[in-house]
C-alpha cells in the first residue's frame, strides 16, 4: 500500500493538505496509525487520483476554500509541484470557471499545480470548444469531477442583463438568455443595478450550465452513468471568498 502514496519529495516540510481527506484512512493503516506521519507527494500521482471519489474531491475543495477564507492556506512549493508533474499529470477534477481576475479557482480552493484542469471563459459558459476540453479532461485524462464555478458580481452576467453590444461579446452574452428568462420572477429592476437580480441570474446560469454539459455531451453523460463522474455547480462570493457547492 505504501506505493499508493508515491515518492516523498525533498520539500516534505511543505507537503500539501490536498490529499488528506481521501487517503488519510489508508495512510494511517500503512504508516502505523499516525496522522502526523502522513506521506504526501508534491503532486498527485495516478494511484492517489484514482482512489478518490467525486464526493471526496468536493470535500477537499470545501476544506481548501475554508483554509483560503480564513487565511490558513497550505504552504505551496509551486516549483516542486511543477517538477513533480512535469513528466505526467493526474488532475482529480476539471473546473469550468470565469476569467474574472478576482476568481482564480486554484487560489480560492487552495489547490496546487497538477491538482485540477481549469477552463476559463467569461461567464463560465460551455461552448463546443469548452465541451471538448471537458471531455478530454475526463475521458482521456481521468478527472473524476466537473465543477462549473460561477461568482458574484460577474461582469458578463451584468452585461447580459443590460443587453450590452460589443464585437464578438454580443453573441457570447446571448448565451445567458435562458438564465435571464428563468430569473424573470425576481423583484426589482432587471439590470446590473439590481445586485440581487444579478446574483440570481449568475446562480441560475451555473446550475443550467452544469445540467447542459451532460445533456449536450454523450461522453460526459456516459462517464456519469458508468464511471461515477459527477458534474456539479458552485458559486464563489468575491466579497467573502466563500465557495458554495450546489447539490
Amino acid at each position: 500500500m505504501g506505493n499508493t502514496f508515491g515518492k516523498v519529495h525533498a520539500d516534505a516540510s511543505e507537503r500539501r493538505a490536498f490529499l488528506q481527506a481521501s487517503v488519510a484512512v489508508a495512510a494511517v493503516a500503512a504508516l502505523g496509525g499516525s496522522h502526523g506521519s502522513l506521506a504526501r507527494a508534491a503532486a498527485l500521482t495516478k494511484a492517489q487520483r484514482d482512489q478518490m471519489t467525486a464526493e471526496q474531491i468536493i470535500t477537499m475543495m470545501q476544506q481548501g476554500n475554508e483554509r483560503f477564507r480564513t487565511g490558513k492556506e497550505t504552504p505551496h512549493n509551486y516549483l516542486a509541484q511543477q517538477k513533480a508533474s512535469a513528466k505526467g499529470q493526474y488532475p482529480a477534477a476539471v473546473i469550468l470557471s470565469c476569467i474574472d481576475s478576482r476568481a482564480p479557482a486554484e487560489t480560492v480552493l487552495d489547490l496546487g499545480i497538477g491538482d485540477v484542469f481549469n477552463a476559463r471563459v467569461a461567464g463560465n459558459i460551455a461552448n463546443d470548444d469548452i465541451l471538448g476540453s471537458l471531455e478530454f479532461a475526463t475521458k482521456l485524462m481521468g478527472a473524476r469531477l466537473v465543477v462549473v464555478l460561477g461568482h458574484s458580481d460577474c461582469g458578463a452576467i451584468k452585461g447580459a442583463t443590460d443587453g450590452a453590444k460589443l464585437g464578438h461579446l454580443t453573441a457570447m452574452l446571448g448565451r445567458f438568455a435562458p438564465a435571464i428568462k428563468a430569473s424573470s420572477g425576481v423583484a426589482g429592476e432587471h439590470s446590473s443595478k439590481n445586485t440581487a437580480y444579478v446574483q440570481v441570474v449568475a446562480e441560475t446560469n451555473v446550475k443550467q450550465a452544469a445540467k447542459q454539459l451532460t445533456a449536450r455531451s454523450d461522453v460526459l453523460r456516459g462517464l456519469v452513468e458508468t464511471r461515477g463522474l459527477r458534474v456539479v455547480a458552485a458559486m464563489h462570493d468575491v466579497a467573502t471568498g466563500r465557495v458554495t457547492f450546489f447539490a
